[in-house]
């Protein structure tokens, strides 16, 4: 992780001061900024790795930092940072483009081992099965270009969206509990909040199926988690 580069925006001095000083001891280079605005800036003269991202900030919040930015097609991944135990936030975060999220008061060191999982993920280097295209349906997943087309027709995920789609192709016909996406696609090696997986999933549906509410390929198994299946076709059903 040495010479990834973290940018941390809070406003409030002494949490950017902690986290400036861990993730430094832990090798990154680090920049921080205090409000919203200041976020874009830095994006085209430090050029983060990752972000760590406060929700509640002065002049743009950081829901409103996250929606601009993948607006604008950068999907720089984001750890967003609030101090509201609201679910509600924690979920327009997600809704929003965050990767992550974490409550204050907060451990630094989970913080860091968060965003080394992240930057892993994001990092590591295609293997010879990643060069054979993924198909199901009329889903084609490219692991080494990291496209994605339906038919013909290109889809664009964010970098997370992406990692789930291929860990749920990889793993065709398996029901994966909540905690086994965390670990293989979010790479925690402890307990986590599955409300993550849940809102990408939900992202990742809007964008591959048909209609969301009915999916023909990611299937909710109740109480445990998803399966991706190949869809039936209506020709069988006659």
């Amino acid at each position: 992780m040495l010479n990834k580069k973290i940018l941390v925006v809070d406003d409030e001095p002494s949490i950017s001061t902690l986290l400036e000083f861990n993730l430094k001891l832990a090798g990154f280079d680090v920049q921080c900024v205090y409000d919203g605005e200041a976020v874009f800036d830095s994006i085209q003269s430090f050029r983060p790795d990752l972000i760590v991202l406060d929700l509640m900030l002065p002049k743009m919040d950081g829901i409103q930092v996250c929606r601009k930015l993948r607006a604008n097609h950068n999907f720089v991944p984001i750890v967003m940072l609030t101090a509201m135990q609201d679910l509600t936030d924690k979920i327009a975060g997600l809704d929003n483009g965050a990767d992550d999220y974490m409550t204050k008061p907060f451990s630094p060191q989970e913080l860091i081992s968060r965003i080394q999982a992240i930057l892993r993920r994001s990092q590591a280097l295609p293997t010879d099965s990643d060069e054979v295209a993924v198909e199901i349906g009329k889903i084609r997943v490219h692991p080494t270009q990291r496209e994605v087309f339906i038919g013909e027709t290109p889809i664009e995920l964010t970098p997370k969206e992406f990692e789930l789609l291929l860990f749920l192709c990889k793993h065709r016909g398996k029901v994966l509990s909540r905690q086994q996406l965390l670990h293989g696609v979010w790479d925690y090696h402890f307990l986590g909040d599955t409300r993550i997986v849940d809102v990408h999933i939900s992202h990742l549906r809007d964008k591959i199926e048909v209609n969301a509410r009915t999916p023909d390929y990611i299937m909710t198994i109740r109480n445990i988690g998803y399966k991706l299946t190949e869809p039936v076709l209506k020709e069988n059903l006659a």
